[in-house]
């Protein structure tokens, strides 16, 4: 029988030779990941009567939703954190100021092909750039996980998506996943596992695979999956010395579903208010004036997109109408850039610089906007009130059109730069 590498990582998990999609298995974690709402992950244990994790070596716990802490209530959820932490002996624990998990798991070589991960978050595929199956599970099925190591899943059905082509100066991975975002719609892919190939994947960078699986969640992607390759095998050569088991699909594999995306001649693609897949090409926007323009989130906060701001902003101011906010993934993110005279070029030009975290994304306290205000962002989500008043509206761009536009002081096409 032959599977994809989902298949075959589930397979594993369960102790079978072979899993069919619909299938019910018990599967046994590899790491299981929480970040803040851990306080609600506690609650649950403390219902169960459980006092004790199943292994503290495979649970990894990071404070980066709301960090630093926003309010009382979030600082004493943060305390019982620290505490429980302590007295589980959690070692891979991340503090305030560290990042975002789903950048700091990867940069600790925490995640490695052929793992089956769980988070309690939505964008834990992000993982899947690794080789690795991951998926977001909710505080109730983490509770079972820390219980017992093990929980219940549905073995997806699997999408496979081949792109080519040639990449345009100033259209990055952010545009593709957008592109394909657009067709496929939000749910057109829930549930699925998505499998990403071809001659565009085998030349992406790691930063680039990471924001497409973790985007990809966008349009119900259940695990969103690149093979480990020399890219991916190079990275994790430079920060862990883990042993792993690389899994491939079988070559003969027929997907459930496969999709083709020639991306030459694609342009710059933006997400329109208040839905993810309300997308167009950045040329039907015109005179869209915006109030305020963000640079990070676990989508587009690493250093490749540094690079993209850095190189755009030298020499040049954004708009005076403009706040710009920018926010490193990870203080690795945050010293890289600062070697590299990232940072520097971007406070000249006017930006603001963050503390490592998801910052506005969850418009909770940093970044917040009012009434009527108009947001481009690299974040991952554009819901209605997603950074403050539900007045406002957010449209979501790689950073190349979130700088150029910061620049212009209106939704612009970094391609005129050409």
């Amino acid at each position: 029988m032959s599977m994809t590498i989902t298949q075959k990582i589930l397979a594993r998990s369960c102790g079978k030779k072979n899993v069919e999609p619909g299938e019910f298995i018990k599967s046994k974690i590899d790491l299981a990941m929480s970040h803040d709402n851990t306080y609600s992950v506690l609650k649950i244990l403390k219902n169960i009567g459980i006092n004790n994790i199943w292994d503290s070596k495979k649970v990894a716990i990071v404070l980066d939703h709301r960090s630093p802490a926003n309010s009382i209530k979030t600082a004493e959820n943060h305390i019982l954190i620290r505490n429980f932490v302590k007295e589980q002996k959690i070692s891979n624990f991340f503090d305030v100021g560290e990042g975002i998990c789903h950048q700091l798991l990867p940069e600790n070589g925490l995640v490695l092909p052929g793992m089956l991960i769980v988070g309690s978050d939505s964008h834990t595929t992000t993982y899947g750039a690794f080789g690795a199956f991951a998926t977001g599970v909710g505080a109730t099925d983490m509770a079972g996980v820390w219980a017992t190591g093990h929980i219940w899943l549905k073995v997806p059905e699997t999408y496979g998506f081949n792109i080519y082509g040639e990449l345009e100066p100033y259209v990055y991975s952010k545009d593709i996943i957008l592109s394909i975002i657009g067709k496929i719609g939000c749910d057109g892919a829930n549930y699925k596992s998505c499998e990403f190939y071809g001659e565009i994947v085998d030349r992406m960078s790691m930063d680039s695979r990471m924001c497409i699986s973790n985007q990809a969640m966008e349009m119900g992607a259940k695990s969103a999956i690149f093979k480990p390759d020399k890219t991916t095998l190079n990275y994790l050569k430079s920060i862990s010395k883990k042993k792993y088991n690389t899994v491939f699909s079988d070559d003969d594999i027929e997907y459930d579903k496969s999709f083709d995306f020639n991306i030459t001649d694609l342009e710059p693609q933006i997400a329109y208010p208040d839905k993810v897949d309300n997308i167009k090409p950045v040329h039907q926007f015109s005179e869209v004036k915006i109030n305020q323009a963000v640079i990070g989130s676990c989508t587009n906060g690493r250093l490749e997109d540094f690079k993209i701001a850095a190189e755009l902003l030298k020499g040049t101011r954004i708009s005076k109408n403009v706040r710009l906010l920018v926010i490193p993934s990870s203080r690795s993110v945050y010293l890289n850039a600062l070697k590299r005279g990232y940072i520097e070029i971007i406070l000249k030009a006017g930006g603001v610089l963050l503390n490592p975290g998801c910052g506005p994304c969850l418009g909770l306290h940093e970044g917040v906007v009012g009434s009527g205000e108009i947001v481009i962002s690299t974040t991952n989500r554009n819901f209605k009130g997603r950074m403050g008043s539900p007045q406002a509206k957010i449209y979501l761009a790689s950073p190349a059109t979130v700088i150029y536009s910061a620049i212009r002081g209106e939704i612009s096409n970094p391609m005129e730069i050409l």
